[in-house]
């Protein structure tokens, strides 16, 4: 077990209830970061597919309306 005076010397009587909150917040934190980290470096490392590569987005074919004819009137 770890003295609570000694990472919390800043307090004046500090209990060991403390030094477990601090300890497991910090876990947390530094167990998210540490696996960003890895998921990062992984997405970096990771071969991207030729076709999103050569994709050019003004060249892609833009759909448009079917013009509008007026509708003919009746003959009598």
């Amino acid at each position: 077990m770890i003295k609570p005076k000694w990472p919390l010397f800043f307090l004046k009587k500090p209990d060991r209830f403390k030094i477990l909150i601090i300890s497991t917040v910090l876990f947390m934190v530094s167990a998210t970061l540490y696996g960003e980290g890895n998921r990062q470096a992984k997405l970096e490392q990771a071969p991207k597919p030729a076709a999103a590569e050569s994709f050019d987005p003004a060249s892609a074919p833009v759909p448009m309306p079917a013009p509008v004819s007026k509708p003919e009137s009746p003959k009598i």
